[in-house]
């Protein structure tokens, strides 16, 4: 427990730094899928290390010592983490768990608004135009979900174009981003480690839907010029419910556009997938130890009282048995 413990910072803090240039790497979607695993596998492997280290902390107590029937003088013998650590993983924690909460009704709130501001579209069709001649363009999730248009934005944009930019609100409606937007958003919010991470994962979001609209009106140019033209046109404008065409990066997004498309990559994969299954290894060994630490200081307890009736003259036979790991010192049969 002493190393592996801390195995899951490690690997956050190492993924948080290679979460932007792998973003710009790889292909957009695996790109998306690949962040999102990060963020859950390092956020649980996180907040399990933060709890096992603050466990070790509070099991030192004596009055939860006493409810547990373990020792607390044996656990302090076998206890590598230092009080401090264990205090301080413990507010840790806790503040994750309360930032998290917060997080979560927020991510509510902002769907259910979203999903009412749907239902009030006068029209029924997935398209739905406003006579606004402020340029808005968004996609709004739902059942169904719903793309958002300005009569202000159709005007600044020519004919391909258009149909580029609305290609790209559906590619996010298909693709359901909100819900890797959520999930960023809340691992975020229990791990602040995370937030680089979410950060490029909104730009891989915008990069899927500008890949997706390139492919439906086959032109990377046109899809390029429609980004601009709608980025330059709400330049200034309230930021949208739902998910608009001109989030993310714009200028990075344009060049990525006027570039060929990212090739196939699967060496970064491979490399976040070891590194991620190296975080729930550490984590389970970590797990693994503090159970039997938890097993010795129990052993002990129980130790202490087998020995306490055979000073008195007590000469039953009692056999104690810990855990399965056969009789540690102290722990003997008397006939």
């Amino acid at each position: 427990m002493l190393i592996s413990v801390y195995v899951p910072f490690a690997v956050t803090a190492v993924l948080t730094l290679l979460a932007p240039r792998l973003a710009r790497l790889l292909p957009p979607r695996p790109a998306a899928w690949a962040l999102a695993c990060a963020a859950l596998v390092t956020a649980v492997g996180w907040a399990g290390s933060l709890a096992l280290l603050a466990f070790t902390g509070v099991a030192q107590i004596p009055e939860i010592a006493e409810e547990g029937r373990w020792s607390v003088a044996a656990l302090r013998a076998e206890d590598p983490v230092y009080l401090v650590v264990a205090v301080g993983s413990a507010l840790l924690l806790v503040s994750g768990a309360i930032s998290l909460g917060v997080a979560a009704v927020s991510r509510f709130r902002h769907v259910a608004r979203a999903r009412r501001e749907c239902a009030r579209l006068p029209e029924k069709t997935e398209l739905a135009v406003l006579d606004d001649d402020a340029p808005i363009a968004f996609a709004l999730p739902g059942r169904p979900g719903r793309i958002v248009v300005s009569r202000g934005m159709l005007r600044c944009l020519g004919n391909r174009e258009r149909a580029a930019l609305l290609a790209h609100e559906r590619a996010h409606l298909r693709g359901r981003h909100h819900l890797f937007q959520t999930l960023w958003r809340l691992t975020a919010a229990l791990n602040p480690l995370l937030r680089p991470l979410a950060v490029a994962g909104d730009y891989v979001l915008e990069r899927w839907a500008d890949e997706e609209a390139a492919l439906c009106v086959s032109d990377r140019t046109v899809v390029a010029h429609a980004v601009g033209r709608a980025a330059l046109a709400s330049a200034g404008a309230a930021r949208p419910t739902g998910l608009a065409a001109t989030g993310g990066v714009v200028p990075q997004r344009v060049r990525a556009l006027l570039a060929p498309p990212p090739r196939r990559r699967s060496l970064p994969l491979v490399a976040g997938g070891l590194l991620l299954v190296v975080c729930c290894t550490s984590l389970a060994n970590a797990a693994s130890d503090s159970d039997r630490m938890m097993d010795s200081a129990q052993c002990a307890t129980r130790a202490a009282a087998a020995n306490a009736p055979s000073t008195a003259g007590d000469r039953d036979g009692v056999e104690f048995c810990c855990g399965g790991q056969g009789r540690p010192e102290g722990c003997e049969h008397r006939p």
